[in-house]
């Protein structure tokens, strides 16, 4: 458990999903392809690393099927870290 002293709202993506607006709007001028869970068994079954969907496909199987999100997602004020990486924790909490 990583302890650094920072209050967090969080959200339970299988109890409330992201809309597609709110994926659009998370992942703004990002690539979305990082967003991607490459664990996630429809990201290896639908071959996504070699045939990537489009964006607008992304988002809207990430919309459906909240597992494809890569997680968790970090956000503080415009800085994002995706997937667990505890000295990126560390320095947008800075």
């Amino acid at each position: 458990m990583l302890e650094i002293g920072a209050e967090l709202e969080s959200r339970d993506l299988g109890k409330e999903r992201l809309t597609e607006a709110e994926l659009e709007e998370l992942i703004g001028d990002r690539d979305y392809k990082e967003f991607l869970n490459t664990r996630n068994e429809l990201y290896r079954a639908g071959n996504m690393k070699e045939h990537p969907p489009s964006r607008a496909e992304a988002i809207q199987l990430m919309a459906k099927e909240p597992n494809l999100i890569r997680r968790p997602v970090v956000l503080r004020g415009s800085q994002m870290v995706l997937g667990f990486d505890e000295e990126q924790y560390r320095k947008i909490l800075k």
